[in-house]
């Protein structure tokens, strides 16, 4: 009998630390998940029931939508700005990342791990502290209530990243594709594009997608360059809202709003959860 007691304490510890994982696994989803499903279920109530606390709506309601899409809102010209600020400064940050991630990755000269260090600190700079000098530039070149306001700033903080990231990719590469490719006949303009390009759309892709997520969801730049609503972006308008009476807190008007404005990072990330997780882990074992 006291033989099995061992037996018994070794069957426990087993499931013990086959449980205790998963058990983990569940809280985080749960902790990551709550805030999100508490803000559906929020948009998803009566205007009258916006601050219930059911975990249920009863009855389901559209009326916050309805009130999102009313033409005094702008919400959708502010979803049609923020796609064009979005995927502007995701483009730029492509074009001008890749190139520069490629030449610091394959030349060799004097400071470049400098530069490198140079660029990872800027994006160390607290955004705020960038407000107010950059208001007062825009403000003297006339760029208030631009594109160019949201877009140019925005890809200062995009770049730093991208550039990194590329960097690190770009070095994993061996230098004998290039040559191979100009044996054949390539440039090396043409070596890059058509055989480093292709092989590198892990990477390039991962911090497309980081890139554009950063820029979709930027508020603080768009808020301070910005005070016409035709130019503001979604999240600036959403902070916008006001109630029946306009005094009052449109808190199911902008649960809804939430709603429509993730769902798009929600379903390109379901979509492409394969090629950013190939891309993060691209390197990783040789």
């Amino acid at each position: 009998m006291a033989a099995d007691i061992p037996q018994v304490r070794a069957g426990e510890n087993a499931a013990l630390k086959r449980w205790l994982p998963l058990l983990g696994i569940i809280v985080i989803v749960f902790y990551c998940l709550a805030p999100f499903y508490w803000m559906v279920v929020s948009a998803f109530r009566r205007p009258s029931d916006q601050f219930s606390n059911a975990f249920i709506p009863a009855p389901f309601s559209i009326q916050n939508f309805k009130d999102v899409f009313s033409s005094g809102n702008g919400f959708g010209r502010g979803l049609l700005n923020s796609l064009i600020v979005a995927g502007s400064v995701t483009i730029l940050t492509l074009i001008i990342g890749m190139v520069a991630a490629y030449t610091l990755a394959r030349l060799d000269f004097k400071g470049k791990n400098v530069v490198l260090a140079i660029i990872i600190t800027t994006s160390m700079f607290p955004g705020i502290s960038l407000v107010v000098p950059l208001l007062k530039l825009f403000v003297d070149i006339k760029w208030i209530n631009t594109y160019q306001a949201m877009i140019v700033p925005s890809l200062s903080f995009a770049l730093p990243l991208a550039v990194w990231n590329l960097t690190a990719f770009f070095r994993q590469m061996p230098q004998e594709l290039e040559q191979a490719a100009m044996v054949d006949g390539c440039t090396p303009a043409q070596a890059f594009r058509k055989v480093i390009i292709p092989l590198a759309a892990p990477g390039v892709f991962t911090t497309a997608i980081i890139t554009f997520i950063a820029a979709w969801n930027e508020f603080m730049i768009a808020l301070s360059m910005t005070n016409k609503k035709s130019i503001q972006t979604a999240n600036v308008i959403v902070s916008q809202f006001t109630g029946a009476t306009g005094r009052d807190q449109p808190f199911g008007s902008q649960m809804a709003a939430g709603v429509v404005v993730t769902i798009p990072l929600v379903i390109a990330v379901l979509l492409f959860q394969r090629r950013i997780v190939a891309g993060l882990t691209a390197g990783g074992v040789k």
